[in-house]
């Protein structure tokens, strides 16, 4: 399986909550078959669906959706009546409203914020202490949003922001991206369309590995802001609803392995080039990734125009293929069945020292340290699988 990877740092910023609350974090790192050796390692990675589990482990162990990381806890089953309660709005904008004033009911919980400006109105709907409600687009319930930012709507910037500090320790950091990760993967699930973001902003400091930051959210991403927030085009606010119950019983069966990784829904140029990368690498024999110039003719664009469209986007061709490369090696490794030299050869190095080389540019440290992990209690392996970024 190829996927995308996450960084160690995660994981340790959430077990800082289960610790804190005096949970043992061993248990809940091998329910989610992840080597405890790995949190001394900066430059380890851990595949999504194993981050998946181990959240929901957290979640279960501190009985708080926040993961102990929050001012206050937030109990088990919030998130899934905030989405009952979204279902049965006509456009995305109704939604977010909904799901601000919902939180805005429980103490303790982020203050979020909805406002839309420039052409073709200005507001502001939140929900915390002291509701703020504007008199254009985005005031009450008043499912205006068809109208207003419609597709011959003039273009204006719709922000989602969080205005409480959710910063009560140093950790709680992952919790701001937390809520802001969720917030873009729920709304683009619940329209079934990838809402590409203009920017994203944090108000923390930059940390070690700020450089994933641009291919998580797809967009430019700038730390040390006055708040954290995430904008996107206003029109997406008036794209209806089209999920129902069904779907969201499947989601959160499911969750947060969906919510935490980034679906690719083929609306920006990042997930289609990806998706070519993939799909050259599962092919049957040696991989030969595409070069830049045969994605673009798939794409009929010229090299120059992906060339650009990707640095909009906040990534590159060469860091999509790298990373394409790294974490089905990963994935490989983990697994541990397939010898290292026919992987080198199935990701296209001409040899293996080739392929150690890149191996130790991408992790750190050698394809052997990961394939080498001792193995955690009932015979789980612990090392990395491939999936998230």
């Amino acid at each position: 399986m190829t996927g995308p990877t996450i960084a160690v740092h995660h994981v340790r910023a959430v077990l800082s909550g289960a610790r804190r609350a005096g949970v043992d974090t061993v248990p809940l790192l091998q329910a989610a078959r992840i080597s405890p050796l790995l949190l001394g390692d900066e430059r380890a990675r851990i595949g999504a669906d194993r981050f998946a589990r181990l959240v929901k482990e957290v979640q279960r162990a501190t009985g708080d959706e926040f993961l102990g990381l929050g001012p206050l806890p937030s109990r088990r089953g919030t998130f899934a009546m905030m989405g009952l309660a979204c279902l049965g709005c006509p456009d995305l904008g109704t939604a977010l409203e909904r799901a601000v004033r919902f939180y805005g009911l429980f103490p303790g919980g982020p203050e979020m914020v909805v406002t839309v400006e420039g052409e073709g109105g200005a507001g502001a709907c939140s929900a915390g202490p002291g509701i703020a409600s504007g008199a254009g687009p985005g005031s009450g319930y008043g499912y205006g949003y068809g109208a207003t930012y419609g597709l011959g709507a003039a273009p204006a910037t719709a922000e989602f922001s969080i205005r409480t500090d959710l910063r009560p320790y140093p950790e709680a950091t992952f919790l701001a991206e937390s809520v802001m990760i969720i917030w873009h993967r729920l709304s683009s699930w619940l329209i079934g369309r990838r809402i590409p973001l203009r920017h994203a902003r944090f108000a923390h400091p930059a940390p070690a590995h700020a450089h994933e930051y641009e291919l998580l959210f797809g967009c430019a991403v700038r730390f040390g802001a006055p708040r954290t927030a995430a904008a996107f085009d206003a029109r997406w606010l008036a794209a209806p609803v089209v999920r129902d119950e069904a779907a969201l019983t499947a989601m959160l069966r499911r969750a947060p392995a969906d919510l935490l990784s980034r679906r690719e829904y083929g609306t920006t140029v990042t997930e289609r080039v990806r998706r070519t990368l993939v799909l050259a690498l599962r092919a049957a024999g040696p991989a030969r990734l595409p070069e830049v110039a045969e994605v673009a003719a798939r794409l009929a664009v010229s090299p120059a125009t992906l060339r650009r469209r990707l640095q909009e986007e906040g990534t590159s061709y060469r860091r999509l293929k790298d990373a394409v490369r790294r974490d089905a090696a990963i994935s490989s490794l983990a697994a541990g069945r397939e010898p290292i030299a026919e992987l080198a050869a199935r990701l296209g190095f001409s040899e293996d020292t080739a392929f150690h080389r890149a191996f130790r540019r991408w992790t750190g440290t050698t394809p052997g340290a990961y394939r080498l992990r001792p193995q955690t209690a009932g015979g789980a392996a612990g090392a990395p699988p491939g999936q998230q970024s």
